[in-house]
């Protein structure tokens, strides 16, 4: 990866959705704008704030898909992460968590 760009492995679960009553919201339900979730699996050397590995959210309409070894991935620059999500540590303090 070259400069501050990423590239992410889409959640394949974010197609269908469940509602908090547990209705099943389908993937051609249209709905406003919605945002999603990717892990990353490269980073360029000048990316600072996600590490590999990290969960984010992003805006699935700005986006460059691209397809190695017959993986689709995602390729983003790091100002368009809306937040990062890691996991919350066992023996750490309260806090606030995506």
């Amino acid at each position: 990866m070259l400069h501050d760009r990423l590239l992410v492995a889409p959640d394949q679960d974010s197609s269908e959705r469940r509602s908090s009553s547990g209705i099943v919201i389908p993937a051609t339900a249209v709905m406003g704008k919605r945002l999603a979730w990717a892990e990353v699996v490269a980073a360029g050397p000048q990316v600072r704030q996600v590490a590999v590995g990290d969960h984010v959210l992003f805006d699935p309409e700005d986006r460059a898909e691209v397809e190695v070894n017959a993986t689709d991935y995602t390729l983003l620059r790091e100002r368009d992460i809306h937040a990062v999500s890691q996991p919350e540590e066992a023996d750490s303090s309260t806090g606030l968590y995506l």
